[in-house]
């Protein structure tokens, strides 16, 4: 029974307006025709901790493969407790987002999915920016082509419920606010599915070149770099291009929600040119993605190390300004922090009222972490040769950052670096310079603008230095 309105009804259900049309409406064949795409990618590669998928929406004839490679990469044993639903408006002008809470069930030849109604209240209450607008979601293909992946996909289990949304509004920051609303919800317990082509109409070789500068953005994470992209993308004067990704709308909400935590990972590439061979005049781009939320390997801190490294921190500083030498961190109090044990770099920053007061780091692997840390602060407020030594009275507005780096990673190919989640080090002969990954954060430059001022600025290698030189990635736990 229906009771998401406070009344008992009985049961609403979606009809399959796309079954017969974007894939077979006959039951048998259609779980064999995706039980095979499936099996296409039986051997791919699984995650864990995937956040969410990107993934076509056209014919399963076109886009059947990519669409499979996305699914396939999820974990078989992983449960979800609902599955968010995001996609474009095909049919109807919005400015905003349609959630469809006012069904119990959506429909396909495979059976009923069931609709997380609640979930979908909520969100309208949350912020008017999300409404119900039936027109949205009568004959929309993008969020109902997904489901019939699901049911074979979850088997008996069952499909989690789903909460469908269709966005439409050009306005960044009412993109912004879906975003937020939609962020607590962005966790473990929960997938999100963006449904979304890519290029549309171009001719085979100006799709595949479009289409990859458009995965590069996305895999970058960062989403102004995507905007931009897809912005450059339509001034390229590439004929019959109409757009770079129709689900682009869905796609910036969901890069909103993300942050350095997050890794997009590129699972595959066709457009329509690969499927039919005498469609090469005009053709539709298919991408596959998961992100994925990162796992440090081997190494976490929990709060309570971070607040003991942050107070050592401020200890080392202090008993320096006081003429005394740092009392060592007791063996007891670190037998309840065996993390702060580990050998690895760090970086400590020290502001003042926002602006920089003092940044040292140490890279090696060969110093516990809480005695780097605290040689780091003491760095900081007094051997970086760009400020003068803190003095006392200024403590008081000290505010403390700490960088714990993972290890460093030798890279062959700026392809291998991600704005944001990556930090840089560049070294050539005896010269050498970094730049951690929350630089990225303070300034507006693309990926190759990162690496050129890194070696200019910090490694004194030139503008482009960098070309010839050692180059290594590492991340960075911030707090």
């Amino acid at each position: 029974m229906n009771t998401c309105n406070g009344q008992q009804t009985v049961p609403t259900v979606r009809p399959a307006t796309q079954a017969g049309r974007f894939y077979e409406a006959n039951p048998q064949q259609l779980s064999e025709d995706v039980d095979s795409f499936l099996s296409l990618h039986a051997a791919d590669q699984q995650y864990n901790d995937v956040a969410a998928l990107i993934v076509p929406h056209a014919g399963y004839y076109f886009s059947g493969n990519v669409a499979a490679a996305a699914y396939s990469s999820l974990a078989k044993d992983k449960q979800f407790k609902r599955i968010f639903l995001l996609g474009p408006s095909h049919h109807a002008w919005l400015d905003g987002a349609s959630v469809n809470g006012m069904v119990d069930y959506y429909a396909t030849p495979l059976g009923q999915v069931k609709v997380d109604c609640e979930t979908a209240l909520q969100l309208m209450a949350a912020d008017s920016i999300f409404s119900f607008r039936p027109e949205a979601h009568e004959s929309e293909h993008c969020l109902e082509v997904q489901l019939p992946f699901l049911q074979r996909l979850f088997g008996q289990k069952g499909v989690p419920p789903i909460v469908p949304v269709i966005i439409s509004t050009n306005d960044f920051q009412k993109l912004n606010r879906m975003a937020q609303v939609l962020k607590p919800y962005f966790t473990d317990e929960n997938l999100f599915i963006i449904s979304s082509d890519f290029s549309h109409y171009p001719n085979y070789n100006d799709a595949c070149k479009v289409d990859a500068l458009t995965a590069e953005a996305l895999m970058s994470g960062d989403v102004e770099q995507f905007i931009a992209t897809i912005e450059a993308n339509a001034h390229r004067g590439m004929r019959n291009l109409a757009t770079s990704a129709c689900g682009e709308l869905a796609i910036i909400t969901l890069m909103l929600m993300m942050d350095s935590n997050y890794e997009v990972k590129h699972l595959m590439y066709q457009n329509s040119g690969d499927i039919d061979k005498h469609s090469h005049r005009r053709v539709v781009g298919y991408h596959a993605f998961a992100i994925v939320r990162n796992e440090e390997e081997g190494f976490s801190l929990t709060n309570g190390d971070k607040e003991l490294l942050k107070k050592i921190a401020y200890e080392s500083i202090r008993s320096s300004l006081d003429g005394q030498r740092r009392a060592e961190t007791n063996d007891t109090t670190l037998d309840h922090h065996p993390s702060l044990m580990l050998k690895c770099g760090a970086f400590v920053s020290l502001h003042k009222e926002g602006r920089l007061r003092g940044c040292i780091g140490h890279f090696g692997e060969d110093v516990p972490l809480h005695k780097i840390v605290a040689k780091m602060a003491r760095a900081a407020a007094f051997e970086d040769p760009r400020f003068n030594p803190l003095r006392r009275e200024e403590l008081a507005d000290i505010d403390i950052e700490i960088s714990v780096l993972t290890p460093m990673r030798r890279i062959k190919s700026l392809d291998e670096f991600q704005l944001h989640r990556h930090g840089i080090y560049i070294r050539k002969g005896h010269r050498s310079g970094t730049f951690l990954p929350q630089v990225a954060d303070e300034v507006n430059w693309t990926k190759e603008e990162f690496v050129g001022h890194c070696s200019q600025d910090k490694a004194g290698l030139g503008w482009n230095g960098w070309r010839d030189a050692e180059l290594y990635v590492y991340e960075a736990i911030v707090f």
